[in-house]
């Protein structure tokens, strides 16, 4: 098969230059100017005024499977990523069972082999059951293909067990992903511990939590030398922590979520459990801290943090409901309407925070060039749309965007040479 994309805008990391672009089997074969098409069989694809970009990488997905599968499932949560320009995505294992052993990370794998249309690359849990009590087999199962470790929101709240996870993971060079949060400073929590605590008579969660939390692994991953990377970056103080961390030569990357970017507590409504997410949404001087941190290098990535949920879940009060947003399929858009179109970030900046960084952070191979895997997102920089949660193909519709004005529209997503998603 063979697949011609002319006329695009081919981004790459700082590089920006209009070229044909074909595509052979599962390879970049050539970007040149004015290529021809080589023969009758050749498909060719129109990308005049559109971005030729490096697949998106989501470093944090939740596709709820094994157990999960009513909130979201191997191809609905595959589906929704190539609708929003990934052509990798990271899945966590807090499943049930969750992703602890080899038996679970060889049924996820056929369940992906079987339905997914993107790249999914396992996370297997840190400890065993997510109880951060017992450590898993962590060779055995990097053996198995998992590319990163975490307990995701279940906290390794005993700092013995953490250094010990984090000691296993040097020797077996294992990532591992964390998230930050003291469940003492955070349990039976709703929403920022700020304003909106008073306003709506919800329960916060301080900031500490996140801090406290994320300044003591960072001195376990000072002390053992492990690969560290910092979930759902929210806070102003986590970033100041994060580059003390980075400035002291610790491994350590991480990421933050479209909606941490843009939302604040201020939307946050008692009858709208959309709006809770966790870490929780927090202030406008938060937000410019994380700006600040991706334009400096201190964070590294944006990830969706994509947790979907089925309408009754989040139809009840909002302190029972639980906490994730869907955001996979708008993520890049979310992005460019309220970051790129203010004149915040560059697309350039863009291409680096969601393709080159994350493949990076995951050690696996990105960007365009001859030879490398043909895997590229296709995007319309200037056209909006309005969001209809109601339309996701992701089986959750629970997003605090639904009915806001966006712009950046994917216009093809190609996954190994084949054409994933096409815009209809």
């Amino acid at each position: 098969m063979k697949l011609l994309i002319k006329n695009g805008i081919i981004m790459n990391g700082n590089s920006e230059e209009r070229k044909d672009l074909l595509i052979e089997e599962d390879k970049i074969a050539a970007i040149e100017s004015n290529l021809e098409v080589p023969d009758t069989e050749t498909q060719v694809l129109d990308a005049s005024n559109m971005y030729v970009m490096p697949g998106f990488i989501d470093l944090h997905t939740h596709l709820r499977v094994p157990g999960g599968e009513k909130k979201e499932d191997i191809k609905t949560g595959t589906m929704a990523a190539v609708k929003g320009g990934f052509t990798t995505i990271t899945c966590m294992p807090n499943t049930l069972p969750p992703i602890d052993s080899a038996v679970t990370v060889g049924y996820l794998k056929s369940k992906i082999k079987e339905e997914a249309v993107c790249h999914v690359l396992p996370t297997a849990a840190i400890s065993k059951g997510l109880e951060g009590k017992e450590i898993v087999n962590m060779a055995e199962l990097k053996q198995q293909g998992v590319v990163a470790f975490s307990d995701d929101g279940a906290p390794i709240m005993n700092a013995s067990v953490m250094r010990n996870a984090m000691l296993y993971s040097k020797v077996c060079n294992a990532l591992i992903m964390t998230h930050c949060e003291d469940k003492n400073l955070s349990d039976n929590g709703d929403i920022n511990n700020g304003k909106m605590v008073l306003k709506t008579g919800l329960s916060g969660i301080p900031a500490e939590a996140e801090e406290v939390m994320l300044a003591r692994n960072i001195m376990l991953a000072k002390s053992t030398g492990a690969k560290l990377h910092i979930s759902h970056v929210s806070t102003r103080n986590s970033v100041k922590l994060i580059e003390f961390a980075k400035s002291e030569g610790i491994n350590i990357t991480a990421e933050v979520t479209p909606h941490h970017l843009t939302l604040t507590e201020e939307i946050v409504s008692p009858l709208n459990p959309n709006t809770k997410v966790y870490p929780p949404l927090r202030t406008e001087e938060d937000i410019e801290a994380l700006v600040h941190g991706l334009k400096t290098g201190i964070i590294d990535a944006i990830a969706t943090d994509h947790a979907p949920h089925t309408a009754e879940d989040k139809a009840i009060s909002y302190h029972e409901a639980p906490f994730g947003i869907s955001g996979i399929e708008i993520a890049f858009s979310v992005i460019k309407k309220f970051l790129v179109d203010k004149g915040v970030f560059s697309m350039s900046d863009v291409v680096k925070f969601l393709s080159i960084n994350p493949a990076r952070i995951l050690s696996i191979e990105s960007g365009i060039g001859v030879g490398k895997p043909a895997n590229l997102t296709i995007v319309s920089p200037d056209k909006g749309f309005k969001v209809d949660a109601s339309k996701f193909l992701s089986k959750g519709k629970n997003t605090p965007f639904d009915k806001v004005d966006l712009s950046g529209v994917i216009e093809y997503t190609i996954v190994d040479g084949k054409i994933a998603y096409r815009r209809t």
